[in-house]
């Protein structure tokens, strides 16, 4: 059976909200959760960005379920900085952290004044900040001096066991880089021959560990209202990469979107007003290769969903799986 996880998106809740939704979330039967790491919404009508990493703890501690972040070292996070914090999580709640690192969004990241890299640069910074980050793990004292610069740098707070590094990728040329290094993938819902060459590119690769997938849904008591919700609070998810990752502003989204086309806008959100349809459409995109699988509803009030959630999508995706 997949273990079925809800996504906590700090871009459009407040963080003590949130913290009520999550512990809702695994009232009402979701196996554990994950969230957001943003600096800035997607777009201005969102609203919000709590501190992802205040928020986890606080998290972690108000419930019993294992609870993962996405993470872009490397910029606007200094790995040692990283290291220290999902050190001190593991700590505190052993076996039930863990992170998924990638290269990151120019939207987060350019708040430092330094220069937003290309890709490829972004890659190698991103490879460097991992092998900063596991060599602190396991006690070293490290010095580096290349993309990101660290000078004798050591954890003093460690955990028995390190929490698992898992990538995030989007394409199957990063899934294949990542395995190189991930104890799992994370991705996007996106078209399934895509994400069928994702998971074959990670395996191909040698990738171990937990494949994660996260989806976008959009759940009302009308189909009308569904798609609403999802044309007012997700309609970024019609930029795509690389563009997504260069743009600075919420509103640039927008202006990158302009007129929603509601076709586009309906495969990059699963919108539906009936649980068990939804819930299928989830399994369908499971069953591709994935052992996770976390639901992300867009809209920002949050009650509904988790209410369906328990009463419905829950236990018909459960036994769609």
């Amino acid at each position: 059976m997949a273990f079925i996880g809800f996504h906590a998106s700090h871009e459009q809740i407040p963080p003590s909200e949130l913290l009520q939704a999550v512990r809702s979330a695994e009232a009402a039967g979701f196996d554990g959760a994950m969230c957001s790491d943003h600096l800035a919404p997607w777009n201005p009508r969102q609203g919000e960005s709590g501190f992802a990493l205040s928020w986890i703890a606080a998290a972690l501690a108000l419930t019993e379920f294992p609870i993962g972040m996405v993470n872009a070292p490397g910029q606007r996070y200094h790995p040692v900085i990283v290291a220290q914090a999902f050190a001190t999580l593991e700590e505190m709640f052993p076996g039930r952290f863990w992170a998924a690192l990638g290269s990151g969004e120019a939207m987060n990241e350019h708040v430092t004044g330094d220069d937003w890299p290309p890709k490829d640069v972004r890659t190698r910074r991103l490879g460097e900040s991992v092998d900063v980050i596991r060599r602190l793990f396991a006690g070293e004292e490290v010095s580096h001096d290349g993309l990101v610069r660290v000078h004798r740098a050591r954890l003093w707070s460690r955990p028995a066991t390190p929490p698992p590094l898992l990538a995030t990728a989007v394409s199957a040329e990063t899934a294949a880089w990542a395995a190189g290094w991930a104890e799992g993938i994370a991705t996007v819902a996106q078209e399934p021959a895509a994400l069928e060459r994702l998971l074959d590119a990670y395996g191909s690769a040698g990738g171990q560990g937990p494949r994660v997938l996260q989806v976008h849904v959009s759940i009302a008591e009308t189909d009308a209202e569904a798609y609403a919700i999802a044309s007012d609070q997700w309609r970024n998810g019609l930029v795509p990469p690389p563009r997504a990752w260069d743009l600075e502003q919420p509103e640039h989204f927008d202006a990158a979107v302009g007129e929603v086309d509601e076709a586009e806008l309906r495969r990059a959100v699963l919108v539906d007003d009936d649980p068990v349809a939804l819930a299928e459409r989830v399994a369908g995109l499971v069953r591709l290769g994935f052992d996770r699988v976390y639901l992300h509803h867009v809209g920002r009030d949050q009650q509904y969903f988790l209410d369906a959630a328990g009463r419905s999508i829950l236990p018909a995706l459960k036994e769609a799986l």
